[in-house]
């Protein structure tokens, strides 16, 4: 390893470890004075950052960048304002039970380049809510942009008189310093959102973690659905920011009664489906060779790009590339999920077998993340999310902001997005403040001990049974 990157990190620890000591004492009226002052601060250079990003990573849009820069500040902070994190949060009067929230310590969250700089700022935001000291890990190819975020997240929280070392970075990139921090007893809790290898890291470390991993997000047209509407819905939402967020549109799953209307809307509305001498030639540039694994020179690239690549030609202007399969995984490397403007795209005999592959798709490689129903049949849309395994079942909504939340819908606006335990995740939810704060329930007396008031020979006499014992017990009250 290298000896100065090993130095920086054990010195941000130690910083961080005191920093977390001071934080500890803010009053709520302080913490949200910081955590205002850093959303104001990331929103006013949220067109910087994206124009950065988008520079150094070249993945993406910047336009869309600075939407997302948008989510991970304003829209974040909007979800958090009023949230009790300091203190006294709740006290029952019927139950006697007061619950105090606690920090965590010092977290690590490690960012990806798909979503750099919004997934930092919306992550610095939760932790100071919370006054967890964090430390970001970027990714190695968007260190500028990530670097430049915190430095303007970080004088904004010291010019609101936020403790030393509330936030810092650690710049090298390198993933075996990432991975010593991540076993670092100072550490409290690692969020992890990146791919596969990473969450595992994260969970292998020894120290709490919350990681994030593929989506594969299958999409169900219903016979019910407004097929127009759908079409439009789902071209914004894949062609956002070319497709780079992970709960973008995977495949497209349509039953058989509309798939020639379903089809022909999407060429209508500028999207090109490949040949099968055409798919062969995406799927060597989309997918690495021999595995399920996105070709990372594509992430986030413009179909124009991606057909150079394949060297196919597609008309002017074409939105997404939609391969048409018949089957799942192996030898349909187009059913992997690709963060791209490319679709799987199934023709489904009926509802059942249509709602089989949805399931088939995520259970491929994204139990637990996302799915899409596009339909105005309420028992259908019923029947659908009771058998997906998923944390998000978005109801006619563009996948990609529907899961992240707080535009078509009120889940809270989050960047990292748990898959339960499908997943390998420890819950379903949008990760936000609640998840970052420990709670100490204080329990006052409210009842007589039903045990020690029992008669002890019926306790103790093995011919007593269950129904019996259960009258006595409840005689004392």
């Amino acid at each position: 390893m290298n000896e100065v990157l090993f130095a920086r990190a054990n010195e941000i620890l130690d910083k961080a470890t005191y920093s977390a000591a001071v934080f500890s004492q803010y009053d709520q009226k302080s913490v949200d004075r910081i955590v205002e002052n850093v959303y104001k601060a990331g929103f006013d250079n949220r067109v910087k950052l994206a124009k950065m990003a988008h520079e150094e990573t070249g993945i993406g849009i910047w336009e869309h960048k600075v939407l997302k820069n948008t989510i991970g500040t304003l829209l974040v902070y909007e979800s958090i304002k009023e949230v009790k994190t300091v203190g006294l949060i709740s006290h029952n009067e019927v139950t006697g039970i007061s619950e105090i929230a606690q920090p965590l310590g010092p977290i690590l969250a490690v960012t990806p380049v798909t979503n750099p700089t919004s997934t930092v700022m919306y992550k610095i935001l939760i932790c100071l809510k919370t006054r967890n000291p964090i430390i970001i890990s970027p990714h190695r190819s968007s260190i500028k942009c990530c670097e430049e975020a915190v430095r303007i997240c970080y004088e904004a929280a010291i010019n609101a008189d936020a403790p030393d070392d509330c936030i810092q970075i650690l710049s090298g990139g390198s993933r075996e310093v990432t991975n010593m921090l991540m076993s670092s007893p100072k550490i409290a809790l690692i969020i992890a959102t990146g791919g596969t290898g990473l969450v595992k890291a994260a969970y292998s470390s020894g120290n709490p973690a919350i990681g994030v991993g593929p989506g594969n997000v299958p999409v169900f047209i219903d016979e019910s659905a407004d097929i127009t509407y759908a079409i439009k819905s789902i071209i914004s939402s894949k062609t956002f920011d070319n497709g780079t967020i992970c709960s973008s549109e995977q495949a497209i799953i349509v039953d058989r009664k509309i798939y020639k209307q379903v089809k022909k809307e999407f060429e209508n509305q500028n999207c090109y489906f490949l040949t099968p001498e055409e798919i062969k030639k995406v799927e060597a540039v989309a997918i690495i060779p021999d595995t399920s694994n996105m070709n990372p020179l594509i992430v986030g690239q413009s179909v124009k790009k991606i057909a150079e690549k394949a060297g196919i030609s597609v008309p002017e202007g074409t939105k997404i590339l939609l391969a048409e399969l018949t089957g799942i995984g192996k030898g349909y490397p187009l059913s992997n999920e690709i963060l791209a403007p490319i679709l799987a795209f199934y023709d489904a005999e009926d509802t059942n077998t249509a709602i089989k592959l949805c399931i088939d798709l995520n259970y491929l490689n994204g139990i637990g993340h996302s799915a899409c129903i596009y339909a105005n049949d309420e028992k259908r849309i019923m029947d659908f999310s009771l058998l997906m395994n998923a944390g998000r079942i978005v109801v006619n909504t563009p996948t990609s902001q529907g899961a992240v939340g707080g535009t078509y819908n009120l889940l809270p606006p989050s960047l990292t997005l748990g898959c339960g335990t499908g997943g390998k995740n420890i819950t379903t939810e949008n990760i936000t403040a609640k998840h970052l704060i420990n709670i100490q329930r204080v329990c006052r007396r409210r009842m007589n001990e039903k045990w020690f008031n029992t008669n002890p020979s019926i306790l103790f006499d093995e011919k007593i049974d269950a129904q019996t014992f259960y009258i006595e017990y409840n005689k004392n009250f």
